[in-house]
Order: structure tokens, then sequence, then C-alpha cells
């Protein structure tokens, strides 16, 4: 059974940093691309970042591009979104999913980790 379990979540104030993490099981995490999508307060899921199988190659979103890092340890089966240079509109629930640009359509895997940002 696929796992995904997300931490790393905290209040932080604007210009701050924080670095999620998403531990992954019952699937080959090393040849699974993933990514990190989110939702604000009363919004829809967007879609923030993501990576291929190998270490590198990551993809961002417009709004994170040059602030946010994602990064993986195949040899710990898990998943990284450094994030730097916090905005108020980076506020919501983050989760990881299996595919580069995963489908929004459907509820994510995991609980999510809160992030919210604060002036």
């Amino acid at each position: 059974e696929v796992q995904l379990v997300e931490s790393g979540g905290d209040l932080v104030q604007v210009g701050g940093s924080l670095r999620l993490s998403c531990a992954a099981s019952g699937f080959n995490f090393s040849v699974t691309p993933m990514s990190w999508v989110r939702q604000a307060p009363g919004k829809g899921l967007e879609w923030v970042s993501g990576i291929n199988n190998r270490v590198g190659g990551a993809i961002y979103a417009n709004s994170v591009k040059g602030r946010f890092t994602t990064s993986r340890d195949n040899a710990k089966n898990a998943l990284y979104l450094q994030m730097d240079s916090l905005k108020i509109e980076d506020t919501a629930m983050y989760y990881c999913a299996l595919g580069v640009i995963p489908p929004l359509g459907s509820p994510p895997r995991g609980q999510g980790t809160r992030v919210t940002v604060s002036s």
C-alpha cells in the first residue's frame, strides 16, 4: 500500500524558511517521479514542484521558482521541499504526491503538513 507521510510544517514569519519532508513507503520510490502540491485555505489543489526519479531535475511553478528547492534521497525513500523567502500566499497544506505533475482532481494520499506564514 502506498503511504506518504508529510512533516515539517510550522508557523513562520514572512521571509523565513522551512524544510518539509515526505516519507514514502509501499512502492519503489527510487524509480518514481514525485511532486509537491499544496492547498491554500478555501482554494483547490495547486501544483508546486516535481522531480524525476534521479537526483536533480526538479521543475517548479512560477509562484515558487527561485524560492523553493525540491530534492530527494532515494536511499531513505524521502522527498524534501526547502522553502525560503516565504510569503503570506505560501500559507497552505502541503502534500507530496506520485508523479512529476500529478492530477489534481483527486484528494492527496497523505495527511499533509500545514505551513502558515504570518506578517
